[in-house]
């Protein structure tokens, strides 16, 4: 079993930085691909960023392209989420998910575990 926990979210103003950290345990994290994903009330999840089992290769959704730097530390068995020029729009629960597979996807159906989320709030 696989046991993912996020930290990091919080209350930040428009312009502002976040870093979102999530530690897996319970499998070989270094086998396996990662992303991140959010959902803000009302709206459904969204893909936000995924990194390879090695690091090699990012993804990530047009919204936050040039302000998020996805990146892991397999030593550590984590993956951060670096947010910076936040925006209200930013605001959501942001999750941790894994895929068990080395290549990383946008599809949030190819993920086989998932953290319970960490809260952002972008204040304008």
């Amino acid at each position: 079993q696989v046991q993912l926990v996020e930290s990091g979210g919080g209350l930040v103003q428009a312009g502002g930085s976040l870093r979102l950290s999530c530690a897996a345990s319970g499998r070989t994290f270094s086998n396996y691909a990662m992303g991140w994903f959010r959902q803000a009330p009302g709206k459904e999840r969204e893909f936000v960023a995924a990194i390879s089992w090695r690091g090699g290769t990012t993804y990530y959704a047009d919204s936050v392209k040039g302000r998020f730097t996805i990146s892991r530390d397999n030593a550590q068995n984590t993956v951060n989420l670096q947010m910076n020029s936040l925006k209200p729009e930013d605001t959501a629960v942001y999750y941790c998910a894994l895929r068990t597979a080395i290549w990383a996807t946008a599809l949030e159906a190819n993920y086989d575990y998932w953290g319970q989320g960490t809260q952002v709030t972008v204040s304008s």
